[in-house]
């Protein structure tokens, strides 16, 4: 059985990387996508759940604006709960990165 480790990491950073895209301004489900695909590579699919989820754990809210390109868009905006849960997630990731490169560079030395 082989198991894609990359595809693990990026699930466990695109919450992260999607709740401070939102966190530097509302952003639609698309745009999030586009925004989060220069940096990590996801599938569109995943995006979805993972914004419905973060609603409805009272992370983000959604409001709907006009588009002069279709149909009004879906916007979604952090919640003062959301910013504090970003700002854990962000100490917590750079004490884990830190850690396993601390680790990393450890085991290179041997």
């Amino acid at each position: 059985m082989s198991l894609d480790i990359s595809v693990q990491f990026k699930k466990g950073a695109l919450e992260l990387c999607v709740l401070v895209l939102i966190h530097e301004h509302d952003r639609y489900g698309y745009e999030l996508a586009q925004s989060v695909s220069r940096h990590i590579e996801v599938a569109e699919g995943a995006l979805y759940p993972l914004l419905r989820r973060l609603v409805g754990e009272g992370y983000c809210t959604t409001y709907l604006q006009e588009s002069s390109e279709g149909p009004p868009r879906k916007y979604y905006k952090l919640t003062p709960e959301g910013e504090h849960y970003m700002r854990k997630l962000v100490v917590e990731w750079k004490q884990f990165v830190k850690s396993v490169s601390n680790l990393i560079e450890r085991g290179s030395r041997l």
